[in-house]
């Protein structure tokens, strides 16, 4: 009963994670790297430390982040860089292949790098074969719903491309989401360096469900100067750093709700992920990362087919895709028996 109620915790997360581009829909005249950053202010900052500050009792949050050993947390840090190099493709990747191809191609390597990886390299765990078989059938499932989309790109002309995402470019975007991919696994590896400052947290009577949310401040400090430097240096190179005072206060205050409610969106992944694998079975909680990427790519696909970006696809592709789908649900509970 608790690996069900683990998975369903990180399906809540990852339904708001697979949700938080649809905001960027209501953001007007910004650039995208405009309003990538100020979801980045919410999504890596605000709302991460607002969340720990909620969950670690008696406002003992800054006692634990100054506490908190200088190896595991500079290891966060330093993992929170590097997934923010995956992040930053991460958005490049959906703005050229849509919400449903790009997230499921990044998300997929995420989710191979970021289960296995860690018991390779760490020598208190082992790679057994169940791991290696629940990473198998997700990695299928997105397998077949990259099918599915060069299908679809296949079918299409490319003016139905352009309609369905007005940036698309399929040999760009794939080389980026590949890159996003491997880069983004580094959040798992930050985790697994961070956990000395879960059991910190623990002694201050943190209920197990909210262990990761001190670990989440380091890795996401990380994560947030990568994009930022980057960002910042296109708002200097493009002159956009003028989207911020010259559009006007009802476009300013507009753009920053919708892109503070992406961020928060974005964040839910990690709070439920901690309360998931809090709930999973010691044997099942390795599997945690790889079912919270196979949810966020399906939820993310039925996003697709509601934004309409798989309009225009023939039949076989619809079915290639659905059965990606089912191949990918599945793989969240194979783990399970």
């Amino acid at each position: 009963m608790n690996a069900i109620q683990g998975i369903l915790l990180i399906a809540v997360g990852s339904l708001g994670a697979s949700s938080f581009y649809v905001p960027f829909k209501k953001v007007k005249s910004w650039a995208w790297e405009s309003y990538w950053i100020m979801q980045g202010i919410a999504a890596w900052l605000v709302v991460p430390l607002l969340f720990a500050w909620l969950t670690v009792p008696e406002n003992a949050l800054f006692e634990v982040l100054s506490e908190a050993p200088n190896k595991p947390k500079w290891l966060a840090i330093m993992f929170g860089v590097l997934w923010g190099i995956g992040g930053l493709t991460f958005g490049l990747s959906i703005r050229y292949l849509g919400v449903a191809l790009g997230q499921s191609l990044a998300l997929g390597l995420t989710a191979a790098f970021g289960t296995l990886v860690p018991p390779m390299i760490n020598p208190q765990e082992s790679l057994s074969w169940i791991l290696i078989i629940g990473v198998g059938v997700c990695v299928a499932g997105i397998a077949i719903i990259g099918y599915a989309g060069a299908l679809k790109n296949k079918s299409l002309t490319e003016e139905q491309r352009k309609k369905a995402v007005s940036e698309f470019a399929l040999k760009k975007g794939v080389l980026i989401a590949i890159l996003a991919g491997v880069m983004s696994a580094c959040f798992n590896f930050g985790l697994e360096a961070a956990k000395p400052i879960e059991e910190l947290t623990r002694s201050y009577g943190t209920d197990p469900l909210y262990l990761k949310n001190p670990s989440l401040v380091f890795i996401l400090w990380g994560g947030f100067f990568t994009n930022a430097v980057y960002c910042l240096y296109l708002n200097i190179k493009n002159k956009t750093y003028q989207d911020y005072f010259h559009s006007g206060a009802k476009i300013f205050f507009n753009n920053l709700f919708f892109t503070f409610l992406a961020g928060f969106l974005w964040f839910l992944q990690f709070h439920f992920l901690g309360m998931g694998q809090s709930k999973l079975p010691e044997n099942m909680a390795v599997f945690g990362w790889s079912i919270l990427m196979a949810l966020n790519i399906s939820f993310s696909n039925v996003w697709g087919i509601i934004l309409k970006e798989w309009k225009g696809a023939n039949r076989k592709t619809m079915w290639v895709l659905f059965v990606g789908l089912i191949v990918l649900i599945a793989s969240t509970f194979v783990v399970s028996l």
